[in-house]
This record gives C-alpha cells, sequence and structure tokens, in this order.
C-alpha cells in the first residue's frame, strides 16, 4: 500500500513538472544562437569581449566598424607567419623586443628635443611602464617616446622588416647633427614577435604631429582608426596584448620581474612593473560611544536640574590587511660598464658584481675595458673568490659572461665566447655595433665572436698577471689546474699562460716558483729546465734520478698533478730553454768539458764487457741496451724511458684513466716498450758484477744472472714502473731471503697437520645415522589404521 502510495506521488512530481516547464522548452535546438555556433563566430565574439582601458565593449565594436582596414600582402604574410614560427627559438624574447622598441622610442624623442625644445611639452616623463590586466587577459606596454602617426602605424607596422629606427636616424644623419647609434632597432620585425604569445594585438599611439589614433591586428590583417577617447597617452604608445591561453605564465607578476631583470634591466630609461604588495593597517577608531548616567538618588539637585554624567568608551583599533598597487622600478642597476674606469670606485664595482651575479662575497679581481676595431664593445670581468660548483667538471658550464647589444641581453651561451679553461670568469660584454640576425638569438658572422674572445681572453691573462703576490696565492689555489689545462686548450696564447705557472721546486720545501723564478736561479752552464713527475714531493725527492742533481745543488721542478707531464708535452720551451725530464734520455748535468768526455768515455770502456752482457745474455729481451749513467749518485742502477716514450709518472697515469683497455694497441706499444738500463759504475753492486763477468768468461754464472735480474727488479720499482711478471718476482725475492738467511733453497713447506674431529660432532653424526636407520625399518600404516 505504502509502496503504490510512493509511485503515485513519483509520477505526480514529474506530470507537474513537465507543465511548469512546458514554455521553457525550445523545440529546436538547432535555432537557437547558441546551439548553431561555429568557430569563426565564436572567434568574432571572443574578440568583440575584448575591452581596452576606457573603452567598453560598444565602443570596440563601434571602432572596428569604423576603421580602415588593410591586408598584409602575401609576401609580408607569409614572412608574418615565418617570424611567428621559427625566427624566434623562445617565447619570452618578445618582452626584450617591445621594451628595446620602446626605449629606441624614447631615445628618439629626446634626440629631438635637442633642438626642439617643445618636443617634450606633452609630458618630460621619460619611462616605460608595463601592467598585466589577468581579469580581461590582457599585458599592456606604455612608453612616453615619440609615438607614432597615423601613416607611421599603417607604414612602420604594416611592413616587414620596415624599421621606424633605421628610418629615423637616416634622417637624422641628413641633419646637422647625427646622434650616437644608440638605438637599439635595426630590423623592424621585434614587435611581431607580440604574435608568438597573443592572438590580436592592439597599438595605441600618440605623435606630437597627430591625433592618437588605434592599430588592431590579428597577424593576417590590420585596422586603424581613431581613438574616440581622446589624446589620453599625451604622447608615446601602448602596446596591448591579448594573451593566448599557452601563454598565461606571462600574465604573472614573477613572470614578468624575471624577464626585465633578465634581459632589460641595463635599460637606459626607467622600466616601471605595475605591482602589489600585502600591508597591514589599523582601521580607523570606532565613533566614541556615549552613555549617560543618570545623578544618584538623595543628592541635592542644584536648580533643580538633573545632570547627566557622560561616559564616553572607545573601541580598541582593529588591523587589517590590505592588497596594495603601485608601480615598481626594476631596472635599479647602472650599466657602470659605460663610464671611464677612473669614474667608478672600487665599492661600485663589488656593489655591481653581487647584485650581477647573486655572489654574496666580493670578488677576487677586475677589469674594466673597452675595445675598438672590427668591433667595437665593453666589458668588465670578474675572477669570483670562490670557484663556482661545477668548475672543475668536464662541461663546466659556460654561461657566466653575457652578450648586451645597447645594453640589452641577448645570450649567455654562446659557443666559443670564452675558453673552457677560463670558465670561471663572470661578466658583461655589451657592443653598439655587432651585427646580429633578425632574432637577435644567433650572431652572423662567426668571425667577430673569434675577434672578441681574443679580446677577453687576452684581457683576462693581462688581469691575473697584475695581481700582487699575496692576490696570486689564492688565485693560484683555487684556479691554478684550470690555467694548466689553458696550455693544453689554448695554443695561440700558451706562451702568456707559461708565464702564471707555477709549479712546487727543490728550491723550497713551502713555496712554489714560476718559471721566470726558475731562469733566474739557473746554474752557470745549464741549458735545460729540470724536472720530474711522480704522486708526491717525497716520491720524487728520493728517487734515484735526482740524487746527482740535488747534489750538486741544480734546481728540479717537482710535477705532482696528474696533468703537469701533459703541459711540459705540450710546452716543449720557455724562453729558449728547453724543459728536461730527468727521467728520459738526454739529460746533461753541468757542461760539457773535454776531460768529462774523456773519463766518461774510459769508464765505457771499461765497463763494456758488463754492459754488452746485460744486453745480450744477463737481461736478454728485457731491455734495450745498458748504458753508464751520469745521473746517479747512490743509487746502483735506473730505468730510463726514450725522449718519446712514457716515464714511470706517466704509465701511472694512463694506467688509471678509465678509459684505459688491457687490449688497446696504442697503450700495449708503450707499455711493452724497452728501456735502457743506466748502471752507476761507482756503486759496489755493480762493480761485483763485473768481476763476476770478466772471471766467467763466456761461461754463464747464474749467481750472475740472479744478481742482474735482481739488479732490474730495483730498478723498475725505483723508476716508478710496474713489474709485469710478478708472481717470477715474488720467487726471486724468495729465493734472496732463503739465501740470505741460509736457509736450504730446496727446503719444502711442512704438511699440514690432519686434526681429528671434536668427539661431540662424533656423537651427533651417531645420532642421526641412528634416527635415519629407524626412519627406515618403521612400517608404513594402513590407510584406515587409525579409524
Amino acid at each position: 500500500m505504502a509502496q503504490n502510495l510512493f509511485v503515485k506521488i513519483a509520477v505526480l512530481v514529474v506530470f507537474i513538472g513537465a507543465i511548469y516547464c512546458e514554455d521553457k522548452v525550445v523545440d529546436d535546438i538547432g535555432s537557437h544562437a547558441d546551439g548553431s555556433r561555429t568557430d569563426t563566430q565564436a572567434v568574432e565574439r571572443e574578440a568583440e569581449a575584448i575591452k581596452l582601458d576606457g573603452l567598453n565593449v560598444a565602443q570596440m565594436k563601434d571602432i572596428r566598424e569604423s576603421a580602415e582596414k588593410h591586408h598584409f600582402q602575401a609576401e609580408v604574410n607569409r614572412m608574418m607567419k615565418l617570424i611567428i614560427n621559427s625566427l624566434y627559438k623562445n617565447k619570452e624574447i618578445f618582452l626584450r623586443e617591445l621594451i628595446s622598441n620602446a626605449s629606441d622610442a624614447l631615445d628618439k624623442i629626446r634626440f629631438l628635443s635637442l633642438t626642439d625644445k617643445s618636443a617634450l611639452s606633452a609630458t618630460e616623463d621619460l619611462s616605460i611602464r608595463i601592467k598585466a590586466d589577468r581579469d580581461n587577459n590582457m599585458l599592456h606596454i606604455t612608453d612616453t617616446g615619440i609615438g607614432m602617426t597615423k601613416n607611421d602605424l599603417i607604414n612602420n607596422l604594416g611592413t616587414i622588416a620596415k624599421s621606424g629606427t633605421s628610418e629615423f636616424l637616416k634622417k637624422f644623419s641628413e641633419g646637422d647633427m647625427a646622434p650616437e647609434s644608440d638605438l637599439i632597432g635595426q630590423f623592424g620585425v621585434g614587435f611581431y614577435s607580440s604574435f608568438l604569445v597573443s592572438d590580436r594585438v592592439f597599438v595605441t599611439s600618440k605623435n606630437n604631429d597627430d591625433k592618437q589614433h588605434i592599430w588592431e591586428s590579428d597577424s593576417i590583417e590590420f585596422s586603424t582608426a581613431e581613438d574616440p577617447r581622446g589624446d589620453t597617452l599625451l604622447r608615446g604608445t601602448q602596446i596591448s596584448l591579448h594573451m593566448r591561453e599557452e601563454a598565461q605564465e606571462f600574465l604573472k607578476e614573477d613572470k614578468l620581474k624575471e624577464l626585465v631583470k633578465k634581459y632589460s634591466q641595463f635599460i637606459n630609461f626607467p622600466i616601471y612593473l605595475w605591482t602589489s604588495k600585502t600591508v597591514t593597517e589599523e582601521t580607523p577608531e570606532a565613533e566614541e560611544k556615549e552613555t549617560t548616567t543618570p545623578a544618584p538618588e538623595g543628592k541635592e539637585q542644584e536648580d533643580d536640574i538633573v545632570e547627566e554624567e557622560e561616559t564616553k568608551k572607545k573601541e580598541p583599533a582593529k588591523k587589517v590587511e590590505k592588497t596594495v598597487w603601485d608601480w615598481e622600478l626594476m631596472n635599479d642597476s647602472k650599466p657602470i660598464w659605460l663610464k671611464k674606469p677612473a669614474e667608478v670606485k672600487d665599492e661600485e664595482y663589488k656593489e655591481f658584481y653581487k647584485s650581477y651575479s647573486k655572489d654574496t662575497e666580493d670578488p677576487m679581481a677586475y677589469t674594466h675595458f673597452s675595445a675598438e676595431g672590427d668591433v667595437t664593445f665593453r666589458s668588465i670581468l670578474f675572477v669570483p673568490k670562490t670557484a663556482p660548483q661545477d668548475t672543475f667538471t668536464e662541461n663546466p658550464v659556460m654561461d657566466y659572461i653575457k652578450l648586451y647589444v645597447k645594453r640589452v641581453f641577448i645570450a649567455d651561451n654562446i659557443d666559443d665566447f670564452i675558453p673552457k679553461y677560463l670558465s670561471f670568469i663572470k661578466g658583461i660584454v655589451d657592443s653598439d655595433d655587432l651585427p646580429l640576425n633578425v632574432s637577435r638569438e644567433t650572431l652572423q658572422q662567426n668571425k667577430l665572436i673569434k675577434i672578441i674572445r681574443k679580446k677577453l681572453v687576452r684581457k683576462v691573462l693581462d688581469m691575473i698577471k697584475k695581481l700582487d703576490e699575496a692576490e696570486f696565492k689564492e688565485f693560484w689555489k683555487t684556479y691554478g689546474i684550470k690555467m694548466k689545462f689553458g696550455v693544453l686548450e689554448d695554443a695561440p696564447n700558451k706562451a702568456r699562460i707559461a708565464k702564471l705557472l707555477r709549479f712546487s721546486s727543490s728550491n723550497s720545501a713551502t713555496e712554489l716558483t714560476s718559471l721566470e723564478q726558475y731562469l733566474s736561479r739557473i746554474k752557470t752552464g745549464q741549458t735545460d729546465i729540470y724536472f720530474m713527475g711522480g704522486s708526491s714531493r717525497s716520491e720524487i725527492e728520493k728517487s734515484p734520478f735526482v740524487e746527482k742533481l740535488l747534489r750538486k745543488g741544480y734546481e728540479v721542478l717537482f710535477m705532482t698533478e696528474p696533468i703537469d707531464e701533459y703541459v711540459i708535452q705540450s710546452l716543449p720551451d720557455f724562453e729558449s730553454k728547453k724543459f728536461q725530464n730527468v727521467a728520459k734520455e738526454g739529460l746533461r748535468i753541468g757542461k760539457e768539458t773535454d776531460s768529462k768526455k774523456g773519463a766518461l768515455e774510459k769508464l765505457k770502456e771499461e765497463y763494456k764487457p758488463l754492459l754488452d752482457w746485460l744486453k745480450e745474455k744477463g737481461l736478454k729481451d728485457k731491455i734495450e741496451k745498458a748504458e753508464i749513467s751520469d745521473r746517479l749518485d747512490t743509487s746502483p742502477v735506473a730505468l730510463v724511458a726514450s725522449q718519446y716514450g712514457w716515464s714511470g709518472n706517466m704509465e701511472r697515469i694512463m694506467r688509471s684513466q678509465g678509459y684505459h683497455r688491457s687490449d688497446d694497441p696504442t697503450h700495449s706499444f708503450y707499455l711493452n716498450q724497452k728501456r735502457t738500463l743506466e748502471v752507476n759504475p761507482r756503486h759496489p753492486l755493480i762493480k761485483e758484477l763485473l768481476r763476476q763477468v770478466n772471471e766467467g768468461g763466456e761461461e754463464e754464472n747464474p749467481q750472475s744472472v740472479e744478481l742482474a735480474q735482481a739488479l732490474l727488479d730495483t730498478a723498475v720499482l725505483r723508476s716508478g714502473y710496474q713489474i709485469q711478471d710478478t708472481p717470477s718476482f715474488a720467487a726471486r725475492l724468495e729465493k734472496l731471503l732463503r739465501a740470505n738467511y741460509n736457509i736450504d733453497l730446496d727446503a719444502q713447506v711442512d704438511p699440514e697437520l690432519e686434526l681429528p674431529e671434536d668427539e661431540g660432532d662424533e656423537e651427533k653424526e651417531e645420532d642421526k645415522k641412528e634416527e635415519e636407520k629407524t626412519t627406515e625399518e618403521e612400517p608404513e600404516k594402513e590407510p584406515h589404521s587409525e579409524l
């Protein structure tokens, strides 16, 4: 019963609803305006809904109906598509281009005012203002520059690559006074980058010689009309962009700040951004509330007048948060590189560096200069006190030097702008006449970049050279390795870099020395600069290769960095003095005299039997040759590499390389090269070996062979090489130890004792066997036995 009642009520509700909505239903949805919308109509309605400040939708519609409409020419239209879709790689540069155009307009009116004082009569303000209207999806860039007439709007904005700036310079140069080439726009296509982020562009402009007009375009056609609002701009131009859906980020305050700071912070004219901030304010004090209190009863009243006591109470003030909008200056940093160095104080350089680089420390050094010639530019370069984080990686960041053209940021990632070894240098390069292509992103001539690079490198090297001793120590501690890489990477400047190099030296245990200082201490008759590579200073000092040199007072450079030997290989001489690796052939100590040559020849003749025996019998196929040494002092032997072979230090470095392969033919060639064994004729072991060889004659003496092999092993290790056959080396060493302690060479190792197993382990094993036996004997149960 109840269920039937519920169904009846539901049917009644539906019926009443149908009656109520009868007049509301549209019979044919297709005939309704909203139901038959097309894309074209939707676009038209969207365009009609766009509003400019001070103009409502109806006024905008009237302007469009009365405006003069123009179509871009076919080739211009194709060029427009190219600009919008291909020319610019990064959409965000649209703001840079529009600000640059605004700066040009301001420069033009400033130039005109030099000869015509009335040019600034409408307003003396020279500024650029940017305002984002997120409610209406509009971005406005306004300047108080020269403005455009109606014809200028048609001619300059209706023709691709028609630059108003170039026309202005042409007219001005025909007069008596030509301005400095300080205007930015030279190609006239930067304006069209607006269509990268907007689907419709409005240009409102007022020139002193015409009324205020509005130019509108959707990149396909454009129209011009007189502004019904009158001359609201006084003078100048306002570009209003109706932003695309995918470009909404450019209406955000933080994004606009970022772009202005990045591209246009050094524009000559002030750039203001309409920004908001939240402030806390106190509300006005509440109105005083008056309350009347009758006088107490029983009190005598004078003249029968009842006086009321007034008591005033105040409510406490309330604090509320409020959003305040105002113009904020974006480009407060001044381009100090435009000044002469003598006009800039040291503190100004430091403050500018911190502001520009976001570094908290003062720079270690800086240089400020201007260059002229094939390309003219000004520059300030800084050496950071602390090396950037990626300085010593294989591919360091190369964007610390920023390229500006007339104070407009162009790029900071230009290839070959600065060599890798100077990647830590930070600074600015600003050129007034650097040719750029229309996108301002790729330079037209790589040759000019090479010229700039050449001048930058030389200025940096001069700056480093001028550091005082304390500053240079700090610089070398931080960037010394990078400068050594410069010798390898920068062949044209390696002679300059060589003067900056510092190495450890036998002259001082604590101080580094330069090559110039080394030459100032060189001994009479010394023709070479002596050096040796090793893993540490102590290792080199104990090497047999430097024994005699150090005893005689010759200075030796200690190459303890892995890169050092590579540096010397690419730097064969310094101021006519050749470098000589004391671990390789060709070492000459002191001046060659006839008496010295005679004594050496006599020793060679005396030791000829031993030298021949070592090469042909004792160490056959293990050495290239044996020679009398002029470099050894207390050591018996040393293994010397050829001039083009690997020293022991270089072999160690090459073996440790991550890309080293055992089957690499180049590595195998150098690793298997035979080397020269130099012997010390004054050492007792060499004299004994000579005696054994002379007494043995043609017969093979096993004891002599063992001694020769032991001497070779010693030479390999002390010369920094790696023993190839380590098992044989260990066996020979054991044999020498047995002989030294009178242990029989055939004595064998005692056999290993066979220890019995523990009793507990035996009992566990027996229990395990019993358990397994019981399990096997137990009969299988019948399926239903438990039942």
